[in-house]
């Protein structure tokens, strides 16, 4: 089975590419913006007819697409999440009709969700900033493709590897500059809000199964954690994890992308009943993972490969 990942070398999809060449019987290309990928495309940029040429040339069994930015203005996350889904689902309809594609969304595309509640693939998307809109644009286009495909949309990923560009990995690099002195002070937005924490090995799990699984597969999937969790536990814990001396403070500001979003928990049954899939790592087995790697080598750069 030919599988071309698209965004091989980022954060997520570094970690399906390492679980997909664990699989027998599985060839697994790249696609990206790397000199090293087997397929060289900018989804942002690229032409529609120029990508079904190269897509045929690779003659994929299946597509998963793990590239797009979670970072930029609202130009910037359009053509990544929005117009790069677009392109690459019409270039596949011409180059490679049958091919599964496995597309990931976010749990941003729903928006604020209600306390104490767990959002289902059935509710209505409500997106309040430019990224999860962008997103859930990338979302339509793909389900209404024609395409043999499905969404799997995404909770917060944490784990060995974790860009820079989101909480956990800004944390950790934060404690490793801290190092073990007891005045150092690392300032924080609030951390009040409630996310839903998946581990990134699981989402690439989650992405191995969609790929490989017989039969149609439901349009949107969510994959999470299945759980809210207090930002300020995580952040507790890894501090825990690093054996962080000094103190943490909040001085009330914090990410635009995420500051209208006071809960979010996703609804994981339809995972578990169409993919036989559950997430396998609790949240501090993820940052013991995620500070591992953060001591282990240099700093991460903002596309979650290494800082030059």
């Amino acid at each position: 089975m030919r599988i071309l990942v698209l965004g091989f070398t980022g954060y997520l999809g570094g970690h399906v590419v390492e679980r997909l060449r664990a699989l027998p019987g599985t060839h697994v290309l790249g696609g990206g913006r790397s000199a090293a990928a087997d397929l060289g495309v900018d989804l942002a940029t690229a032409r529609t007819d120029l990508l079904a040429k190269a897509m045929a040339s690779v003659a994929p069994d299946a597509v998963i697409n793990c590239a797009g930015s979670t970072d930029g203005d609202a130009v910037t996350l359009t053509e990544a999440n929005s117009r790069g889904p677009a392109v690459l689902c019409a270039a596949l309809r011409e180059a490679a009709p049958a091919a599964r594609l496995v597309h990931l969304g976010s749990a941003a595309e729903y928006g604020p969700g209600v306390p104490e509640t767990a959002v289902g693939e059935s509710a209505a998307t409500g997106p309040v900033t430019a990224y999860g809109a962008s997103k859930l644009a990338g979302t339509v286009a793909v389900t209404t493709s024609g395409l043999d495909a499905v969404v799997l949309r995404v909770g917060n990923p944490v784990g060995p590897g974790a860009p820079a560009t989101g909480l956990p990995g800004r944390i950790a690099g934060l404690l490793r500059a801290a190092g073990q002195d007891p005045d150092a002070v690392i300032r924080l937005g609030d951390l009040s809000a409630y996310r839903d924490f998946v581990d990134v090995r699981d989402v690439a799990e989650a992405a191995a199964l969609a790929v490989t699984a017989a039969g149609p597969l439901p349009h949107v999937l969510n994959i999470g954690g299945g759980e809210a969790v207090p930002v300020r536990e995580l952040v507790r814990t890894l501090a825990r994890t690093a054996g962080f001396r000094g103190r943490i403070e909040e001085n009330g500001g914090g990410s635009a992308r995420s500051g209208q979003v006071s809960w979010q928990c996703s609804d994981i049954t339809a995972a578990a009943h169409a993919l036989d899939w559950r997430p396998s790592h609790t949240l501090e087995d993820s940052l013991t993972a995620l500070w591992a790697a953060t001591t282990a080598n240099p700093p991460l750069g903002p596309e979650g490969g290494r800082a030059p």
